[in-house]
């Protein structure tokens, strides 16, 4: 069974038109992590400079430019170039690249720009182009080879288009909507695709890479966690009474946890690559049991969110951009000093913006600090220590 992580290129590779131009332009996975890690690791310290007073006339780079940003420009960002990637394993058909890369890196930049300097129409105009037009091209090689398995991701990326439109509707006072509503049901959304991925791939790479390891891969477990987890979105998003929405949320959160132990996390270890995955997954469930604090206001909803979004969604975007760069750019699939470093980065990022969230307010910023510190590093190492992988061909010669 095709795996919707394992990208390396099918038997009937489309290689005269991956291996056209620059090698940045192969593959979507090559400029878009690399412009993602850029970003990332100047785009929080901008937020927080201006945060703690330090960017006077810079009032536009507030907490709805912060929390867009990290979500519509660089977690979209590794979450398209990954699937131009994989799509191509899928399909055995070739997805962007060369110039029609090209144009949607530059596109996706463009969005960025326009969301720091342009006024808010035109800003909003060009950042919600990107993401249809990045859909489209998923949505053709999966329909044109008949593979429905995964029709359900260009779904999602329209359907991230769609909150990324409410979303500049607020922020411009078009709609009666607070404009951190839709971005958290972006954030969930994004939740739902992890968890589909991971419970395609989790127990794989663990069988295949932890000694010892029985990993299971339940049908069972993983349709009782997606339909809490689903339900607990809607009752997120739709506002339901806690009454009704912290049960579901406390259920998502235990079927996640239960449907991970059956991974075998313990027997990853001594595994990097394997690791940072199970343990930025194990912040699916605690996002969950914080969201349901939420719900009961025992707890500020910035806490739930900041676990699944520094926790999870970062500490998996780190762990699959470089397992991914490494095994695409044909070098082994092991982690060295760099990587574990970034890996232990994140997680104390993570922990540190928690602690913001639901510690003393005394400490408040202190900890947003040491977070922002820990992400920039982390991601700043990345774009360092992986840009030449991801500007060159691959080591061994194949195409990709």
């Amino acid at each position: 069974m095709m795996s919707l992580l394992t990208i390396e290129e099918p038997d009937a590779k489309p290689a005269a038109l991956w291996q056209a131009g620059h090698a940045i332009w192969r593959l979507g996975f090559r400029p878009f992590y690399l412009l993602a890690a850029v970003f990332a690791a100047l785009a929080v310290p901008l937020w927080l400079a201006q945060y703690l007073g330090f960017l006077h006339g810079w009032s536009h780079v507030g907490l709805g430019w912060h929390m867009h940003e990290m979500v519509f420009g660089m977690a979209i960002a590794v979450i398209v170039g990954f699937l131009f990637t994989a799509a191509g394993n899928w399909t055995g058909l070739a997805t962007p690249a060369g110039g029609h890369l090209a144009a949607l890196a530059g596109l996706w930049l463009a969005g960025r720009v326009a969301m720091l300097l342009a006024p808010a129409p035109l800003a909003a105009a060009v950042d919600i182009a990107f993401l249809p037009l990045a859909a489209w091209p998923l949505y053709r090689v999966m329909k044109q080879s008949g593979n429905k398995r995964n029709l359900f991701l260009p779904a999602l990326l329209l359907l991230l288009s769609v909150v990324n439109g409410l979303y500049h509707a607020a922020a411009m006072g078009l709609v009666a909507l607070s404009p951190t509503a839709p971005i958290q049901a972006a954030i969930l959304l994004i939740v739902v695709i992890e968890s589909v991925i991971g419970g395609r791939v989790l127990p794989m790479f663990t069988r295949n890479g932890a000694p010892g390891s029985d990993a299971v891969s339940s049908p069972k477990r993983d349709k009782a966690a997606l339909i809490l987890m689903v339900a607990a979105i809607l009752a997120w998003v739709c506002g339901a009474p806690g009454a009704l929405a912290a049960p579901l949320a406390l259920g998502a959160a235990a079927t996640s946890l239960y449907r991970l132990a059956g991974w075998n996390p313990q027997r990853t270890l001594r595994v990097p690559l394997l690791w940072i995955l199970h343990l930025s997954y194990a912040w699916i469930p605690l996002g969950f049991l914080l969201l349901a604090g939420a719900e009961l206001n025992l707890l500020p909803a910035s806490a739930a969110f900041h676990a699944l979004t520094v926790g999870s969604m970062a500490g998996l975007i780190i762990g699959m951009m470089t397992r991914t760069t490494l095994g695409h750019t044909g070098r082994p699939l092991k982690a060295g000093r760099a990587e574990v470093v970034m890996f232990y980065l994140i997680q104390m990022g993570a922990l540190a913006r928690l602690l913001a969230a639901i510690g003393p307010q005394g400490l408040r910023d202190a900890m947003l600090v040491n977070a922002g510190l820990c992400w920039t590093l982390a991601f700043a190492l990345y774009a360092i220590s992986y840009a030449p992988y991801l500007s060159r061909p691959r080591v061994d010669g194949r195409a990709g």
